[in-house]
């Protein structure tokens, strides 16, 4: 359980060995151009923006094949962590005949419809929809449209202030 641990630390040190560069360049960008602004007394927000978006896709221009080679390293180890030391540690292989034993998802691997019970019944009936009966659809009638339409409930709560 440890290597997974120590995999995990391994991804978030990789995580900010790539952005931690382009994160110090914009700060840099932002302190120059804020001292400059300051100097010129310019107070204008959107000037650092242009600096910052250059000099960051610079920077990741310069180190991106540094970049890619982190990356194929940190997924080469996890490559291998998924497919030769996990399936080789007797503590996380489950054992051939695991499922022989244990159902866990027996609830769940029969067909059953919540409203009519099984779906086989439907299957023997094809032309019978079980829920459409004839007090259902009376129940689904249009709306009626008249010239003064009534408000629905959340309407008439904002109509009457509630």
């Amino acid at each position: 359980m440890e290597f997974l641990l120590e995999h995990m630390a391994r991804g978030f040190v990789t995580m900010l060995s790539i952005s931690l560069p382009c994160v110090l360049v914009a700060a840099t960008i932002g302190l120059v151009v804020g001292i400059l602004q300051a100097v010129t007394q310019v107070q204008e927000q959107t000037i650092a923006a242009a600096p910052k978006i250059l000099f960051v896709f610079l920077t990741i221009i310069v180190l991106g094949s540094t970049y890619v080679t982190i990356l194929t390293n940190y997924f080469r180890e996890g490559a291998n962590l998924a497919f030769e030391v996990v399936p080789k540690s007797a503590d996380y292989v489950l054992p051939s005949d695991y499922y022989y034993h244990t159902r866990p998802f027996t609830s769940e691997m029969y067909d059953v419809d919540p409203k009519t019970g099984h779906v086989r019944e439907i299957m023997k009936n094809p032309g019978k929809i079980p829920w459409a009966d004839s007090l259902d659809k009376s129940k689904y009638a249009p709306a009626s449209k008249g010239s003064n339409p009534q408000p629905n409930f959340i309407e008439r709560n904002r109509i009457m202030g509630r």
